[in-house]
């Protein structure tokens, strides 16, 4: 019971910092946002994470967890190659629907200015992607499934960079409609959209 309220505490922090960095960038996120935001003191928020370099790594290793964890119910649910596609680019649109960009692409624009340890961890982020979606093609294109359009590696980083940068072009504007369109287009590509009811 005990520790329950110090949990909770590191959590809610972990969920502030998280939207504020999704939003604004980590540069654009500070320890003063969540003190007044969270209603807690500079020394509670340094009690939990000594550092704004020890909260990003947390940030990393819990938004890792949950992401990869999504993609485990995918491949768990579905085995034609081209739902699984389709289902990962509803992770990303999932986030910009909800005014958020994806929390290591946000990194990856202030790459320079984290600390070694998280520009590995948002390395490895973005390399656990690529792997996943290259054998997800290879699979797909293998089975029938997908339009072998280039080396599985190189296909899984276009479409991987494609729905990034999709949602980055799509956030000055209102919806998710130009998200959906270049997602498609992506998909498309692959061989991977919806196919006609018969």
């Amino acid at each position: 019971m005990g520790d329950t309220p110090t949990i909770a505490t590191a959590d809610r922090i972990l969920d502030l910092a998280e939207e504020l960095v999704q939003t604004r960038g980590v540069n654009g996120m500070s320890y003063a946002d969540i003190s007044a935001g969270l209603g807690i003191t500079k020394a509670s928020l340094h009690y939990h994470f000594a550092t704004k370099a020890d909260l990003v790594r947390a940030l990393i290793d819990r938004y890792s967890s949950r992401f990869f964890a999504q993609l485990h119910v995918i491949e768990e649910g579905e085995t034609d190659a081209a739902v699984r596609l389709r289902e990962y680019a509803q992770v990303y649109g999932g986030v910009l629907a909800r005014g958020r960009m994806c929390l290591c692409g946000m990194l990856a624009s202030d790459y320079e200015t984290l600390s070694p340890d998280a520009q590995s961890e948002v390395a490895q982020f973005f390399e656990r992607n690529t792997e996943w979606l290259a054998r997800v093609i290879a699979e797909g294109v293998r089975d029938g499934e997908l339009t072998e359009t280039a080396p599985p590696r190189d296909a899984a980083e276009t479409l991987l960079a494609g729905l990034e940068g999709a949602m980055l072009v799509s956030r000055p504007f209102e919806g998710s409609q130009r998200f959906d369109t270049i997602s498609a287009a992506l998909l498309n590509a692959l061989g991977a959209a919806p196919r006609p009811a018969a």
